[in-house]
């Protein structure tokens, strides 16, 4: 069975198959600084989760990608304070432009239930 979340024509936010929840990229408000829109995206991140009924302690994998990589020391000051330090996922960061050039980052998470 195949569950989706907050459906659009183009995307959903997420999609359940079984117990693995695959969330959409999760981006920032243009205008906001890296820190910021860090902030933004792993609220979201939460808030996504709980609605599949899961939360960050079951995140198996996290892609972030930084519109600039000089970004990856405040990226990280606020993912560090945020992550599960008991259960930290697989990790992978990199530059890439972005859908946007407000976007400074955007985190795509895959979690169990």
């Amino acid at each position: 069975m195949i569950t989706r979340l907050e459906p659009g024509a183009r995307m959903s936010e997420a999609v359940i198959h079984g117990d693995t929840i695959y969330l959409a990229g999760q981006v920032g408000e243009p205008g906001e600084d890296v820190v910021a829109q860090t902030k933004t995206c792993l609220s979201e991140i939460e808030r996504l989760l709980g609605l599949a009924g899961s939360d960050k302690s079951k995140i198996l994998m996290a892609t972030i990608w930084l519109a600039d990589i000089a970004d990856f020391a405040a990226m990280n000051s606020v993912w560090d304070a945020w992550v599960d330090t008991a259960n930290p996922p697989a990790r992978a960061t990199s530059e890439a432009k972005l859908a946007s050039p407000d976007y400074l980052v955007e985190i795509v998470a895959t979690a169990a239930k």
